[in-house]
């Protein structure tokens, strides 16, 4: 694979729990201290940009757990605005699921807020700002969070791969901090010009041919899918957004990974000694570039090994009795050339015109935003059938907090379970949800702008 070119030119193409003062005492480990850092986010040469980060570092470090092991982190607030942190994924109490506004007040400049939590499901998750998630996502805030099997299959690496990118300026290092841009709320979303894994414009990992590895892929990004192919490499998806799939399914076409999904792959490596494999992605020239790097070095000794076995189930996991599932409907409307009229914000009807006015740009069946009532109310141990119309002439990653879901095929098979789905424009989707865990869980795109500017609701599970 070649060296990837970027030049300056190409660059630019339920309950409120209490938080507390900070302490005067030095960070534990347990800590994660939200403040500013500088990085060498852009390539050697470049300005060091300024981000908002977790202990300094972009991304956050990987957090590692056991399945069924206990997750205590005290948020510790160093940035001049308030803040949270949402666990992205995991079933947990309400109470932790860090929606500030919703589930926790946000924590102020200079106090703490306590995070304990199980985790009751092995898999790849991860951990990112919940209080203006549009700029605070942006500008560095997230890490990994993997918990892991207690019978976890036999690889040579287990690799966490987080893909993000970064809206840069190249001449000062910076972000661009135009991040309530009207023309990215209303379109696609805010796209980095600066693409890369890990903190890095090119990530490499050096590996043998014939050597196993597990890869954990996030998409971090605020708004860019990912469209992404395997070179040098082969293998099998093994899990969706952390849950283990029913049996290992060979990777034969493009991986499509909307913001906020993740995906865990067993590959084997391919390419012969001295050649690169890589993990490709499809920019929007339609030319396939380097995302992650495998530089071959070496051989592996022993057999081929055989198909990867399934991932051990997660608990709860059963598909749901849809035969007297409710069924509601989300319709989706706004957007640039959207055919979004009217709909209800701050308690009042408005026309699009005067929500543009007020950097609202979308609607979720008729609301735009947060309202005091949620969207449904459901009760615990409920199913119910979402179908999602998508009116607006972009895609949108929808996001269901505390629980997965699975989506409903046109002949009532069931997919997967999943946390956040790809709402593609007029492709009826439906999806069914087990209401089983209580709580006030947010419903939202994780394309960030969009939730910014109106693509947000909740529901209440009793």
């Amino acid at each position: 694979m070649g060296r990837l070119n970027l030049t300056r030119r190409g660059f630019c193409a339920g309950g409120v729990a209490a938080f507390s003062v900070r302490p005067t005492w030095a960070a534990t480990p347990d800590d994660l201290t939200a403040r500013k850092a500088r990085v060498q986010l852009a390539p050697d040469g470049y300005p060091m940009t300024e981000v908002w980060s977790y202990d300094g570092t972009l991304p956050g470090r990987t957090i590692r757990v056991g399945q069924g092991e206990r997750v205590t982190r005290r948020l510790v607030n160093d940035l001049d605005v308030p803040t949270s942190i949402h666990w992205h994924g995991i079933r947990i109490d309400n109470a932790m699921d860090g929606v500030a506004g919703l589930t926790q007040d946000a924590v102020p400049p200079g106090h703490t807020f306590d995070y304990d939590f199980v985790a009751p499901d092995a898999g790849t998750y991860w951990y990112h700002a919940h209080t203006n998630s549009m700029e605070q996502v942006a500008r560095g805030l997230s890490g990994p969070l993997i918990v892991e099997e207690a019978d976890a299959p036999e690889v040579d690496a287990d690799e966490v791969l987080m893909l993000d990118d970064w809206l840069i300026d190249p001449d000062s290092g910076q972000f661009f901090d135009d991040f309530d841009q009207p023309m990215a709320l209303s379109h696609a979303g805010r796209m980095g010009n600066l693409i890369g894994t890990n903190g890095q414009y090119q990530l490499e990992m050096p590996a043998q041919s014939g050597a196993r590895l597990r890869l954990r892929l996030i998409n971090a990004a605020n708004a860019r899918i990912f469209v992404l192919r395997l070179q040098g490499l082969s293998g099998w998806s093994v899990a969706l957004d952390g849950m283990p799939l029913a049996a290992p399914e060979p990777v034969m076409d493009e991986i499509i990974l909307a913001p906020a999904q993740r995906i865990d792959l067993i590959v084997d490596v391919t390419a012969p000694e001295g050649e690169t494999a890589a993990l490709l992605r499809l920019d929007d020239d339609d030319q396939w570039r380097g995302q992650v790097a495998f530089p071959v070095q070496g051989a592996r000794s022993g057999p081929r090994r055989d198909r990867p076995a399934a991932l051990p189930p997660n608990p709860n996991t059963a598909l749901p009795d849809l035969t007297a599932a409710r069924s509601l409907d989300m319709v989706m409307e706004g957007g640039a050339m959207g055919r979004l009229a009217t709909a209800r914000y701050k308690g009042r009807d408005m026309g699009f015109r005067d929500l543009v006015g007020q950097g609202q740009f979308w609607s979720l069946a008729g609301q735009v935003g947060m309202s005091d009532e949620p969207f449904a109310e459901l009760e615990r141990g409920e199913v119910v059938r979402l179908r999602i119309e998508n009116r607006t002439v972009f895609a949108h990653a929808m996001h269901l907090h505390g629980m997965h879901f699975r989506k409903v095929a046109a002949d009532g098979a069931l997919g997967p379970l999943r946390d956040t789905i790809l709402s593609i424009p007029e492709e009826p989707l439906e999806i069914a949800v087990s209401a089983d865990n209580p709580g006030k869980w947010l419903f939202h795109c994780h394309m960030l702008g969009h939730a910014r500017s109106g693509m947000t609701t909740w529901i209440d599970v009793t």
